[in-house]
């Protein structure tokens, strides 16, 4: 599947995040990209511009093109709940955001490629689909030959964050889903009811 490929920091600056990680760029840029620099005036937006930028944001942030996106919403929008909270519910049960949660990689598009290459496995299954979505109780694994993977070691050795909907056996280097994440527990600064909104109309 196609993915995109174009700087990282210009897609940063447009939404005024590290939307790839740390970015020194971004920290001395911190306004939108354009010849004018931060001393463009930018006219006030529309509804439909914010909600747009919401939605790009967070398929940015996790990867996903515009037609698995939708059909991630329209997943979403058919269970019970708030469908915002569970369209990101959703994308955060991904398996490859799951692996880059559980501090496998140091990355997104690095645990993509380490699902893809078949570094991973799912109840002791491998699975190298990145948009598997996990299930409460799944065991997510590296397999026994990748767990020496320079990537995979230094980014556990580096590992910080701690996320309650994950459960990490370090013994094992694997991990397990113990509940869905709430809306408040998920770090992402994004306003979802927006992309709802987009959807809606």
């Amino acid at each position: 599947m196609a993915r995109y490929k174009g700087p990282k920091t210009k897609i940063s600056r447009r939404f005024g995040m590290p939307i790839y990680g740390p970015d020194k760029t971004l920290e001395k840029k911190n306004y939108p990209p354009g010849m004018h620099g931060p001393d463009k005036k930018r006219g006030r937006q529309s509804e439909y511009a914010v909600q747009l930028a919401e939605k790009q944001k967070v398929k940015y942030t996790y990867g996903i093109l515009e037609r698995q996106f939708y059909s991630t919403y329209l997943k979403a929008s058919h269970k019970k709940g708030k469908t915002g909270e569970i369209l990101l519910q959703l994308c955060e049960t991904r398996l490859d955001n799951t692996v880059y949660r559980l501090g496998i990689a140091p990355t997104r598009p690095a645990a993509r490629q380490l699902v893809t290459h078949r570094h991973i496995t799912v109840n002791d299954r491998v699975v190298n689909f990145p948009s598997y979505n996990i299930r409460i109780g799944d065991i997510i694994g590296i397999r026994e030959r990748s767990k020496s993977l320079e990537l995979i070691s230094n980014s556990l050795s580096n590992k910080s964050a701690k996320y309650p909907w994950l459960d990490w056996n370090e013994r094992d280097m694997s991990g397990k889903l113990i509940s869905y994440p709430t809306r408040e527990q998920i770090p992402e600064p994004v306003l979802e009811h927006l992309i709802v909104e987009l959807y809606s109309k």
